[in-house]
């Protein structure tokens, strides 16, 4: 998760990809990992994680992906060892500039003019030290190895001197998948593979914002995250009208693993994901289906910062729905030091990372387009049993990294020649996720609490907060039925308030927050009506000053 560009109105992937690299988290990590008491998070359990049962595995129906699998499972029984492809030092060493004035060439995508689906690639070098291998697989099921070409590319400006510098065995950075989502005259970019196991999607009307990972090791750690990569792919020709398909191997010192991708593009993407995962050496945190994004402040942040826009986050919150259908909210924060908290649960229905305010007032952002950023939303289909969904909130002073981290950790760790499976579905979302019927939480805002006239100081550390809730479709509220269920801890809540606002649209709590000490303080309150809950959980981590 390393630093990201600046957005820039009509940028190619390149940039707006350049954040998906996680070189300078890991180092980001490593000094913020000291702030936080880490101990309560490390895994704990009994009993080793079970190896995948043979239903799991694909077998004489895909021998291809049987074949991935196979190769995975025997380069976990070897050292790990990084492949560069012998890339050119001066195309590791280029700087940004010079990267992005190499650009891949349409007319040499791959199926061009012959599917609905056609495949560009990005050049390695720059911050992708590590290409990638594609393999092509037509309708008859054979494959081709894609050698690397330098007439694929446009090498312009300060790039001319670097043309040359690449070989047939090269690799690529990654590539981009386009497909006709909005009309049939264009086929619009929806999908893109870059940087370690980095890929961003998009549906029909949004823009790139969040990232999903196939796999995070030991993130939030003190001795440093691990990056996995993926170091091949294997594109599958699709059939018009269907989703494409790609599976993929990823390496690194812990793990090696198999995946199959099968993605639909449309007004949301979906992916039906499978991972077959073996590992070399134990490893102390698996996060599974993670995902990485950016919050730099938003209307609940206490600081208010020094911009026309009122808000610059990718996204703004954590939800997930768990086993017994009880939805939970957290909104995001930019924490003063690096912040570590879980919700727990076995076999979740559903978790993700949403940008649930979707309206352009509250943004002004005519070039990053925040207001049409998707969220990602994982629906589990196996592997997620006992667990906790994790979620890393790193200080960050510049929209320019992404500081947000969320994953879902097994309770049982992955040792060393052990494996494991996990299936899931992992879909773009525009705005909210949760049913109408509850009432979802549309504003939480703080402030200092002091009485007209007073002023704030630093001993000022009462808090006001205000947080409005929809009210549920179809249901008329008497105020006079409502209730609350509000705790804290490491503080003690005073004075709440449960009332209708805005013509009766929103249910609006407010109360006082008196922190116990300087530790983060960890609330939870929901609505009931009628002794009936009736509202998701708003989950909230504050920081005291």
């Amino acid at each position: 998760m390393a630093g990201r560009q600046k957005p820039v109105q009509n940028r190619n992937a390149a940039t707006q990809l350049v954040r998906g690299v996680p070189r300078t988290l890991r180092a980001s990590m490593q000094s913020l990992a000291v702030c936080a008491t880490l101990s309560m998070m490390l895994l704990t359990a009994n009993s080793a994680a079970q190896d995948i049962d043979s239903d799991k595995m694909p077998g004489e129906a895909a021998p291809i992906l049987q074949s991935v699998i196979d190769d995975a499972m025997q380069s976990a029984q070897d050292d790990y060892t990084a492949d560069d492809h012998d890339l050119h030092q001066k195309l590791k060493s280029m700087d940004y500039q010079a990267y992005r004035a190499i650009r891949f060439d349409a007319q040499s995508s791959l199926w061009r003019d012959k599917n609905d689906y056609e495949i560009q690639f990005f050049h390695p070098g720059f911050l992708y030290e590590k290409p990638v291998s594609i393999v092509t697989v037509d309708r008859k099921n054979q494959t081709q190895p894609l050698s690397f070409n330098s007439d694929m590319f446009r090498y312009e400006d300060s790039a001319t001197k670097l043309k040359g510098l690449t070989t047939e065995k090269s690799g690529f950075a990654g590539f981009r998948v386009h497909y006709p989502i909005k009309n049939d005259q264009y086929k619009d970019e929806f999908a893109v593979f870059l940087g370690a196991s980095y890929f961003r999607l998009v549906g029909k009307n949004q823009v790139y914002g969040i990232s999903a990972r196939g796999l995070a090791i030991d993130t939030a750690l003190p001795k440093g995250e691990e990056f996995p990569h993926f170091t091949k792919f294997w594109l599958i020709e699709p059939v018009a009208g269907e989703p494409i398909t790609v599976y993929a191997r990823l390496e690194s010192p812990s793990v090696a693993g198999a995946y199959k991708f099968e993605i639909t593009p449309g007004t949301d993407t979906t992916v039906a994901t499978q991972a077959w995962l073996f590992a070399r050496e134990d490893v102390e945190k698996l996060g599974i289906a993670p995902f990485t994004s950016m919050f730099l402040y938003g209307e609940n942040t206490e600081k208010a910062h020094d911009d026309y826009r009122p808000e610059v986050h990718d996204s703004d919150g954590v939800m997930m729905k768990t086993h017994n259908d009880e939805v939970i909210w957290r909104p995001l924060t930019n924490p003063k030091t690096l912040q570590i908290t879980s919700l727990s649960d076995t076999h979740p229905k559903g978790f993700g990372m949403l940008q649930r305010d979707t309206r352009w007032e509250n943004y002004l952002d005519a070039e990053a387009n925040y207001h049409l950023r998707p969220g990602l939303w994982v629906t589990p289909e196996h592997g997620f049993a006992k667990g906790r969904l994790e979620l890393v909130e790193i200080p960050t002073p510049s929209e320019t990294h992404d500081n947000i981290v969320a994953y879902w950790v097994p309770e049982k760790p992955l040792l060393e020649g052990e494996s494991a499976y996990f299936a899931y579905t992992l879909a773009t979302v525009e705005g909210s996720k949760t049913a109408a019927e509850l009432a979802n939480v549309v504003h939480t805002r703080q402030g200092a609490s002091v009485l007209p006239g007073e002023e704030v100081t630093e001993e000022t550390r009462t808090r006001r907060f205000v947080v409005d809730f929809s009210v549920p479709e179809d249901k008329q509220i008497d105020p006079q039925g409502l209730s609350l269920s509000l705790s804290a801890a490491q503080g003690k809540t005073v004075q709440p308030r449960t009332y209708l606002v805005n013509g009766g649209k929103n249910i609006r709590v407010t109360f006082l927050l008196e922190p116990d000490s300087s530790s983060a303080v960890d609330m939870r309150m929901y609505i009931n009506y009628q002794d009936q809950r009736i509202s998701e959980v708003w989950n909230y981590v504050y920081q005291p000053k």
